[in-house]
């Protein structure tokens, strides 16, 4: 009796006696497995994914082309004679005068700043897709 109750235990960790798993069944090992049903066995190692693992391809060389690109066209002086990126740090250095007081909103700080990062944001995003449409011949 002693063999049989030492073969059987389906208890993990050191508790063997029986009222434990009534009280926690947690020490109890299934001896189901539970089965996925969005588990293919080919696809990925066996896993189900909805989108690939590397799904941003970042590329750095986007990023640096892209800067260089954005910084390149706003650095042409078409506003008043001043360059858009000029006026942004410009406004810049202005609103780091009086650094503990934040800018007010009738600044052109904000005006220039979301001007800038919206055609940089533009040029990175465009600049993706264009390379890596290219790498991966969408066209």
């Amino acid at each position: 009796m002693a063999a049989t109750f030492a073969t059987s235990s389906t208890i993990v960790g050191p508790w063997k006696f029986k009222f434990l798993t009534t009280i926690f069944p947690c020490f109890v090992k299934s001896g189901v497995t539970a089965r996925n049903p969005l588990r293919l066995a080919g696809a990925s190692g066996g896993k189900f994914v909805c989108f690939e693992r590397d799904w941003l391809r970042r590329d750095f060389s986007v990023i640096g082309f892209g800067l260089i690109g954005w910084i390149a066209p706003s650095s042409i002086p078409a506003i008043n004679g001043k360059s858009l990126t000029g006026l942004f740090f410009e406004s810049i250095g202005t609103e780091l005068a009086h650094f503990p007081s934040p800018p007010p909103l009738t600044s052109q700080f904000w005006l220039w700043l979301v001007t800038w990062h919206l055609g940089l944001f533009l040029c990175l995003t465009f600049g993706q897709i264009g390379f890596k449409g290219r790498t991966e011949d969408y066209f």
